[in-house]
């Protein structure tokens, strides 16, 4: 069977605006082999969540694994009970009732001190005033490393994430320098053993993962917690304030505000795809899969399937069945920081609609391969 679809994409395609192409290939051929990115794309809804349900079939644990190339085994790229080991330790701590008592407070102060030094200007880039440091400051509280400056927190996870974009790509996997200084800082943590530190937490346990195991979930737990939450929070102020029938309509029903960022979400993922390796010969749709093939699972192109999601490029804060998206994947790998992320979200775009006059002056729009936000979100306000 051919794709000629899919042998023609291209990865700035795939990068830059990728809707239109994942469309063409959802309705002519949803699972499609893409040379450019050397596997399989899946971007319908039911065939992705069936890959991301399936473990038998695809599993993340192969040593071709974008993270595991750069940081070794984690949370991210094992499975089965060496992943269970590796997740449980963090995961209790982001449960939803654990996330509120544990950060609301803290993440309300951050937004506070954050939009209250931003309110004299009358205008700021939001994802470098406010949604960047916001996340740095949340992820950094919550593993312990409140104490390590903002900027070097913040240069650890940008090489990580330049890392997994270009294997992603195609290119060479390099370690960047910036994991051996992340390495050496979470080694001080777990070695002063401080009550709200996280990876002492984890690593004090009995059945206590490794030093290098904490370390390479910590740097898993940086992808979650601050590059896609503060893509969510961007990509959230672009669609609101770039929408202003949308936006009168939480600002009349502020109870709106949680489903206009559940549709956020969906309309365009901060994280986009997601991948796993076929264990098996599989036949999927109309592919036959081979046992070894990368198999990426376009979550961008599953949430706007028309089949689930009417008129589905369409921001609609009172869209009823958003929460049907798959933006934090399904199964084994379901996000376990989507409840953290959903509140600073939510706290963040709250405060910014407290603004007199707010609006936006300028954005690039959302770009990206496998993390996907806009690099500037320039707004104005009425300054009082």
């Amino acid at each position: 069977m051919s794709y000629p679809i899919g042998a023609r994409a291209t990865v700035d395609e795939l990068t830059i605006d990728p809707h239109p192409l994942l469309a063409r290939l959802r309705a002519a051929e949803p699972v499609s082999w893409l040379p450019a990115l050397g596997g399989w794309l899946v971007t319908r809804h039911d065939l992705a969540r069936e890959v991301m349900r399936d473990a038998r079939s695809y599993t993340v644990d192969d040593p071709r694994f974008s993270t595991a190339q750069l940081i070794g085994p984690s949370m991210l790229s094992l499975d089965g009970p060496a992943h269970t080991r590796h997740r449980e330790p963090f995961a209790r701590t982001f449960r939803p009732a654990e996330t509120r008592a544990r950060f609301t407070a803290f993440v309300a102060a951050e937004v506070d001190r954050l939009v209250g030094a931003l309110r004299p200007a009358g205008r700021a880039e939001l994802r470098a005033e406010l949604a960047g440091p916001l996340a740095v400051a949340v992820i950094a509280e919550a593993l312990g490393l409140g104490d390590t400056d903002a900027a070097t927190v913040r240069s650890w996870y940008e090489a990580l994430v330049a890392g997994v974009s270009a294997i992603t790509a195609g290119e060479e996997a390099v370690v960047p320098e910036a994991y051996g200084l992340l390495r050496a800082r979470v080694e001080e943590a777990i070695k002063q053993g401080r009550p709200s530190s996280l990876l002492a937490e984890v690593a004090a346990r009995p059945e206590g993962l490794t030093t290098a195991e904490v370390v390479a979930d910590a740097a898993v737990l940086m992808f979650g917690g601050i590059d896609t939450t503060e893509g969510m929070i961007t990509n959230a102020a672009v669609h609101l304030l770039g929408h202003p029938d949308q936006l009168a309509l939480v600002r009349e029903d502020p109870a709106l505000l949680a489903g206009a960022i559940e549709e956020s979400v969906r309309l365009e993922p901060a994280a986009s795809v997601v991948d796993r390796y076929a264990v098996r010969d599989v036949r999927l749709g109309d592919a036959e899969i081979r046992a070894g093939d990368l198999v990426r699972v376009s979550i961008a192109g599953a949430n706007r399937d028309p089949a689930v999601f009417t008129d589905p490029d369409r921001f609609d804060v009172r869209r009823e069945d958003a929460d049907r998206h798959l933006s934090f994947a399904r199964g084994p790998h379901f996000c376990f920081g989507a409840h953290l992320a959903r509140l600073e979200t939510a706290t963040a775009l709250g405060a910014l609609l407290r603004l007199p006059g707010l609006r936006l002056e300028h954005t690039d729009g959302p770009r990206g391969l496998v993390f996907r936000k806009p690099a500037e979100v320039r707004v104005r306000w009425t300054r009082v």
